[in-house]
């Protein structure tokens, strides 16, 4: 009989769901408005601190994705046509995907070894560059990919340099710390996803988080289709049906009460790969935790040395996992390799993104893990 599924990251109750679905039903709270929904954003608040760096309030709004949520984003900075918005190239195309909605040309950067993220030096030049040509740079997006934290001190102050607002897209990173602080409460506006692959779940679900409380009551205003305070339904300008649903929020309630285990469990996952593998000489694991950095290592990512392993590449050890009913995946193609992208500009560093999507898989990472599962993979990838 085959082994089970090992997926890569799949989602992981908490035991709580059913009793704040169960409290929803039988209150009526079954429309995308409820109790549930604002008690939600004020514990996701709490799990974020409550403020941010500057000692601001911080607001939340609860969104039916992170991709909603940066849309939303984009939008309240007026990004439009004619607009360029500089991006990450080594991320998921939902980082990027909102630009285009609106109209904007999108442009990118390149990451840095030491986090996966994108470089300071290449942020520095592209807009240095941009602005000698007279383009119009409305906004920086800033990925924490696989969790790790980006070089938010240096990113940040890059970009202030250049008066140009950043959204830090944390979709993967909840949990993560940077210097003792929460991700997502440094930047003029943060998204977070509850897609089912995160850390923690709404089933499909985002958020977008602001110390700014007119950027929150104009988010929650488009994320609202627009609606005027009228008796009729009255509407000045076009929005979205981007609201999160009260069902849903129960459901991120209950996951928002393990968010810690969960970040425990992941670390603890990527502990045990690192132990079991550490003595194959082909394979190395990144990237290392700078100091002040913390990941909630969302997915375990490793890179295959061609070196020592010329003629095996990330895709032969993928398939050979799955002979073994494991699930595993390539890193992000950069987006500047996306034939929807090809036309885009992208402002290299060293071929960083480019070296870790050529060397790079993620591993099975679920916080549900047991050992005799990380047992199962590490054989798996010895036996290769």
């Amino acid at each position: 009989m085959a082994a089970p599924r090992l997926y890569l990251s799949p989602p992981h109750l908490g035991g709580h769901e059913l009793n704040y679905l169960s409290k929803a039903l039988a209150d009526g709270w079954i429309a995308p408005a409820g109790p549930h929904l604002p008690a939600f954003e004020a514990e996701l608040v709490a799990e974020l601190g409550g403020t941010d760096e500057a000692g601001r309030p911080l607001h939340a709004i609860a969104l039916s994705s992170g991709t909603a949520a940066l849309h939303v984003a984009l939008r309240l900075l007026d990004v439009g046509p004619g607009d360029e918005v500089v991006c990450a190239s080594f991320t998921f195309a939902a980082s990027a995907g909102p630009i285009l909605y609106l109209g904007a040309t999108p442009v990118f950067v390149d990451s840095e070894a030491q986090t996966w993220n994108m470089a300071p030096a290449a942020l520095r030049e592209c807009l240095a560059a941009r602005r000698r040509l007279g383009k119009r740079v409305k906004a920086v997006i800033v990925v924490d990919l696989y969790g790790m934290p980006a070089d938010l001190d240096a990113l940040l102050a890059i970009a202030a340099e250049f008066d140009v607002p950043v959204i830090e897209d944390a979709a993967e990173a909840l949990g993560s710390t940077l210097h003792g602080r929460p991700l997502g409460t440094r930047a003029a506006m943060s998204i977070f996803s509850f897609n089912g692959n995160k850390i923690i779940t709404t089933s499909g679900g985002g958020a977008l988080v602001t110390a700014d409380p007119a950027l929150a009551a104009r988010a929650l205003h488009l994320a609202t289709q627009a609606k005027e305070a009228a008796a009729h339904y009255e509407h000045v300008e076009i929005g979205y049906n981007y609201r999160l649903s009260n069902l849903l929020a129960g459901v991120g309630r209950a996951q928002l009460e393990v968010l810690p285990d969960r970040v425990k469990a992941r670390r603890w996952i990527h502990r045990q790969y690192r132990e079991k593998l550490r003595f194959l000489d082909f394979l190395e694991f990144g990237p290392d935790e700078p100091s002040g950095f913390c990941s909630n290592r969302w997915l375990t990512t490793i890179l295959l040395d061609p070196a020592v392993a010329p003629d095996h590449s990330p895709e032969h050890l993928r398939q050979h996992l799955e002979r073994f009913n494991i699930e595993a995946r390539p890193l992000w193609k950069p987006l500047h390799r996306q034939p929807v992208f090809k036309d885009a500009l992208y402002y290299d560093h060293g071929g960083t993104a480019d070296g870790l999507f050529a060397r790079g898989l993620c591993l099975p990472s679920g916080s549900a893990m047991k050992e005799p599962e990380l047992d199962r993979v590490a054989t798996a990838v010895m036996r290769f």
